[in-house]
């Protein structure tokens, strides 16, 4: 499913976000990525979707080489992989089920395939009875939900949370994450960047360490070292 070969970003004059990376994650797999602020996590994450390009190596995610992907290109990935952020990037003036939408409108799909799509998602999430509020009508974990059903509606194979619980309560980090296992289950590769200690050795899931730019662990059933 991905493939990191030997990857390496330098950034201006000579910094060293990343160095020297091999990671395989093969589909259905759910991994976290732990470390440090400043570690290179989020170098990590703009490679995986294509915002920044690696100064060495190579990155195949489904055989498809993205090492040099061009900006007309990006849309593409996008479609297969679903991102969540810590900050939730709702649009304040559309309800959640519009939001939901509004993701599906801007790829051109046709009104009716919108209609059929965009409830189901919701219903995923859990957010069915919700869907007709506006995000400063619902909670945090909520509008959470809504981001993530955002990140489903075009199916992807991959889904990639970047700190999805980072502004979030115990209890609603605690249902955000037994939501994404759920996506988990339904065979969806899961990436979760996270300095949450608590929530990785929870999950026991593999962990990938990342210390200054490097990966220093990789275990298959994992806790949070640092």
């Amino acid at each position: 499913m991905i493939n990191l070969h030997n990857i390496s970003k330098i950034y201006s004059p000579d910094i060293k976000a990343l160095q020297q990376i091999n990671l395989h994650i093969k589909p259905g797999e759910f991994v976290s990525i732990v470390g440090q602020s400043g570690t290179g996590k989020t170098t990590l994450v703009k490679l995986l979707i294509g915002e920044e390009q690696p100064s060495q190596g190579k990155i195949i995610i489904g055989g498809w080489d993205i090492t040099k992907i061009s900006q007309k290109e990006r849309p593409i990935l996008r479609r297969q992989i679903g991102v969540v952020f810590q900050d939730f990037k709702l649009l304040y003036k559309k309800t959640l089920l519009e939001n939901v939408a509004f993701a599906l409108q801007v790829c051109g799909h046709a009104p009716k395939k919108i209609k059929s799509i965009a409830p189901q998602v919701m219903k995923i999430v859990g957010l069915e009875n919700k869907m007709h509020r506006y995000p400063q009508q619902v909670s945090g974990g909520e509008q959470q939900r809504a981001v993530i059903a955002r990140a489903l509606v075009h199916c992807p194979k991959i889904l990639l949370a970047d700190e999805p619980t980072g502004n979030l309560d115990s209890i609603n980090t605690d249902e955000i994450i037994e939501l994404l296992q759920k996506i988990n289950k339904f065979g969806t590769t899961v990436i979760l960047v996270t300095h949450n200690r608590e929530v990785v050795n929870k999950l026991r899931k593999r962990v990938i360490t990342l210390e200054n730019g490097m990966i220093i662990n990789d275990q298959a059933v994992g806790k949070y070292l640092l």
